[in-house]
């Protein structure tokens, strides 16, 4: 278990004193977006100078929803995970694969993702630049809302109602309001074209000849569904279990804005654990049932409450969750976000609106954190039934199917399928193989809808998913009725429970909830600070000689040699500059302890939050920041252990 370091003596962030402001009847919604905004600048701008992270191609001016992340980003991004490595990978036992970031077509048209993976679209019909017109909606309507003093309340009360109901929009409702609200482009008040459909993936071809299309994965899901079966025989035929992916995705996002949340390029972390849909218990959730946290059920969003601290048993008990395992990943991804140090009074986790849930889909739950753009979705959490496993069974004609083995035999009823192939092959010559197959593949209630029109009327009309096209089947092709058969097993297709995290937007959120400022030693500015857990931070300590001597230098390097053997990441600093700079600049990386050299046989050590310092023997420093980074002491232990020292 990973403890984190208490830090009672901190004052509080400038976006934690914006949300506290709201109980404050004199903040009006301007003043609050005023403070957001320069809270995000200030945040935006140590990122950028300390190089967390920069616009790509920065020299060339840059491309929209690209960056790179710089030495300490990369470094936190890693820790980061590294972590989700250790708390679900390796606490659930899960199987970890890694698949190709080009995917061919036909996978992602048994998805859906060819089809239906979309974003509505305007263009500007002068300069031909596109906006979203869902996000061209949203500003002006939130604009109005906060901007506006002379707004009526039945106007607002029309605004908060588009807001609401901005997803369920058609393309035609979308035009109109656009249109109502005379909505111009934003950069040069031209007028916009009507919405239209735009796929958000990157096409490309695989191979020289063109004739293979394929696309970037938008998602890393679906190298995992098609690997299931060979996971399943990995695991020796059995369930649950669950399999993980860290890797690229990519969107082609119309308008990416708002930093490292929207972006075309971005790392995901996903899981998919698949589970008997007749047994959706798990054997750890008595381990989460005691949490409780934020939830926001669709009932308390249709009925304009706010979201409740509800215990997740509780929450499954009643219903509220559709089964255990989603409880239990719901209770795990609560634990993962506040252990990296997000705010647990700024986590919330929102269900799905019926609008919103894919038909398929049991339950759906998001981990939305709050930052000065509002609340961000960072991991969602789906019981997404069988459809994927069902999807890629139908297009690629490979059962991903789950057995269970009955100790007696069982007398069932059962469906029989018997295709007539002379009759198919006589109607469909060289596609015969992919029809038998896909009747073969019939579940029963398409079955019986088939039976009932080939008794009434000869024939029915089937659409063979492989084919891409609907036939006609005659009655004289197959035969389809229900037979009561012993069986000595079960087959089915396995349901997935799916946490997929957006590890660039927890990262974003994060380095807000860790930001604030206080005042310099003479009090003469404000220094900012990144209170990253240890867990996390880029560089786990810095260490610096006092004053620039060569023995002094040498104790340092000797140090840093100690803290490399122990596998903590350093800094080391051997300028002039006045230690209450160098502190100043280190804190501003995150950096959790600072290590000064003032003799050659014991050092100080300072924390980054409360600035209390130690002093320890320079044959035990390194050991003692490896507790303290490890989690196996805190730093009150520490504290009560060494004496102190005042600077």
């Amino acid at each position: 278990m990973i403890r984190i370091i208490k830090r009672s003596s901190v004052k509080r962030s400038s976006l934690t004193a914006i949300f506290s402001s709201r109980t404050k009847p004199e903040m009006n919604a301007s003043q609050e977006a005023h403070n957001r905004e320069a809270f995000r600048q200030a945040v935006g701008n140590t990122l950028e100078r300390r190089l967390f992270y920069i616009p790509s191609f920065k020299i060339y001016r840059g491309v929209a929803g690209l960056y790179d992340y710089g030495p300490p980003g990369c470094a936190v991004k890693s820790n980061v995970l590294a972590f989700w490595r250790q708390h679900f990978v390796l606490e659930e036992n899960m199987l970890e694969v890694d698949c190709p970031c080009v995917t061919p077509e036909i996978v992602l048209k048994a998805s859906g993702h060819v089809d239906k993976f979309t974003d509505l679209m305007v263009k500007d019909e002068k300069t031909g630049t596109c906006y979203r017109a869902d996000h061209l909606l949203k500003d002006y309507c939130k604009d109005k809302l906060e901007k506006d003093p002379n707004l009526s309340a039945e106007k607002a009360a029309e605004l908060s109602h588009v807001l609401a109901v901005l997803d369920d929009l058609s393309a035609e409702e979308l035009g109109a309001k656009i249109k109502e609200y005379g909505i111009s482009a934003p950069d040069t008040k031209n007028p916009l074209s009507d919405p239209y459909p735009f796929n958000l993936m990157f096409q490309t071809s695989i191979g020289p000849s063109g004739l293979s299309p394929g696309y970037m994965r938008p998602e890393t899901a679906q190298g995992i569904f098609v690997n299931f079966k060979d996971l399943y025989y990995y695991n020796g035929n059995k369930l649950p279990f669950a399999a993980a992916q860290i890797g690229q995705a990519f969107r082609n996002e119309i308008s990416p804005r708002q930093g490292l949340l929207r972006v075309r390029e971005f790392t995901l972390a996903e899981i998919e654990h698949f589970v008997d849909p007749e047994d959706k218990s798990h054997p750890k959730f008595s381990e989460v049932a005691q949490l409780e946290f934020f939830m926001f059920p669709r009932e308390d969003q249709v009925s304009g409450q706010h979201a409740r601290r509800i215990p997740i048993g509780e929450a499954v008990s009643q219903g509220i969750v559709n089964n255990e395992t989603l409880g239990y990943f719901i209770g795990r991804v609560y634990l993962f976000l506040t252990q990296l140090g997000i705010d647990k009074d700024r986590l919330r986790f929102r269900q799905h609106l019926a609008n919103e849930m894919a038909h398929y889909a049991a339950d759906c739950w998001d981990a939305e954190i709050e930052c000065s753009y509002g609340w961000i979705e960072c991991v969602g959490i789906a019981d997404r039934s069988a459809y994927d496993l069902r999807a890629h069974t139908d297009k690629s004609g490979v059962a991903l199917v789950a057995h269970e083995k009955f100790l007696e035999p069982k007398e069932v009823e059962k469906l029989v399928i018997t295709p007539v192939k002379k009759e198919l092959g006589l109607a469909f010559k060289g596609n015969q193989r992919m029809v038998v197959e896909a009747l073969e593949a019939m579940g029963e209630k398409e079955a019986m809808e088939m039976k009932a029109n080939l008794e009434e009327k000869g024939q029915a009309e089937f659409h063979v998913c492989t084919l891409d096209k609907v036939v006609t089947i005659m009655k004289n092709m197959l035969s389809i009725s229900k037979e009561k058969k012993k069986e000595h097993q079960r087959v089915f297709t396995p349901s997935v429970i799916e946490p997929s995290f957006g590890i660039g937007r927890i990262i974003y959120c994060l380095y807000e909830h860790s930001f604030y400022t206080r005042p310099s030693r003479d009090g003469d500015e404000q220094l900012n600070v990144f209170r990253f857990p240890a867990l996390i931070a880029p560089i786990k300590c810095t260490v610096f000689p006092l004053v620039q001597n060569q023995q002094y230098e040498e104790v340092a390097r000797g140090i840093a040699r100690s803290l490399t053997a122990v596998g903590i990441s350093y800094k080391i600093d051997i300028t002039g500059t006045s230690i209450g700079k160098r502190y100043a600049r280190t804190d501003e990386l995150g950096v959790p302890f600072a290590i000064t050299v003032d003799s050659e046989s014991s050092v100080t050590v300072r924390e980054r939050d409360s600035k209390q310092q130690i002093r320890v023997s320079v044959d035990e420093v390194a050991s003692v920041i490896k507790e303290v980074i490890d989690g196996v002491s805190t730093w009150a232990d520490v504290l009560w252990r060494y004496p102190t020292h005042s600077s």
